[in-house]
C-alpha cells in the first residue's frame, strides 16, 4: 500500500508537468507553422516583385510578336520581290517562324493557356497564307497579298483574337 501512495504522489507531481509540457508542446507548434507561413508569405511577396517586371516584359514582347504577324501588318511590311506566289509564301511564312523564334523564351513568364494563345495565333495566321496561296485564283504574290488583305477586313485576324486574351491576362495580372 505504501508504494501504491508512493506512486501516486509521484503522479500527482508529474501530471501538471506534463500537462504544461503538452500545451507548450502544442503552443511552440502552432507558433513555428505560424511563422514558417509568414516567412514562405514574405519570400513569395518578395518573388513577385522581381518577376512582375519579367512577365509585364514578356506580356509586350508577344504583343508585339502578334501584331507584327498580324497579316495586314505583315503583308505591309514584307513587299514581294517577285511575282512567284511559292517564293512569296515561303518568304512570310519564313518571317512568322523568325519572329516567334525570336520570342519563344519568353513563354516560360506567361500562362500555359497564354501561350498556347500565342502559338495558335501563329499556326492559323501560317495556315490561312498557305491555303490562301493554294486558291487557284491566286496566281502572283500580289494577288496573294491582295487576297489575304481583303479576307482580314471582314474577318478577325487569329492575332487581334490572341492580343484580346492577351490584354485580358494582363488585366487579371495587374
Amino acid at each position: 500500500m505504501e508504494d501504491f501512495s508512493l506512486v501516486l504522489n509521484y503522479v500527482a507531481y508529474l501530471l501538471p508537468a506534463i500537462v504544461v509540457g503538452v500545451v507548450a508542446y502544442y503552443f511552440f507548434k502552432g507558433h513555428t507553422s505560424n511563422e514558417e507561413g509568414r516567412r514562405r508569405y514574405l519570400l513569395q511577396k518578395e518573388s513577385q516583385k522581381e518577376m512582375l517586371p519579367l512577365r509585364l516584359q514578356a506580356y509586350e514582347r508577344f504583343t508585339l510578336f502578334l501584331e507584327r504577324i498580324a497579316p495586314n501588318k505583315l503583308l505591309v511590311r514584307i513587299a514581294p520581290h517577285s511575282e512567284d506566289v511559292d517564293v512569296y509564301e515561303k518568304m512570310l511564312i519564313s518571317n512568322i517562324e523568325q519572329e516567334f523564334e525570336h520570342n519563344i523564351a519568353q513563354q516560360i513568364y506567361v500562362t500555359n493557356d497564354c501561350w498556347n494563345m500565342v502559338n495558335a495565333a501563329k499556326n492559323a495566321t501560317i495556315q490561312i497564307i498557305r491555303k490562301t496561296a493554294m486558291n487557284e485564283k491566286v496566281d502572283s504574290a500580289s494577288k496573294l497579298r491582295e487576297t489575304i488583305i481583303q479576307h482580314f477586313m471582314d474577318e478577325v485576324s487569329p492575332s487581334q483574337k490572341a492580343l484580346l486574351y492577351l490584354k485580358q491576362e494582363v488585366g487579371e495580372l495587374i
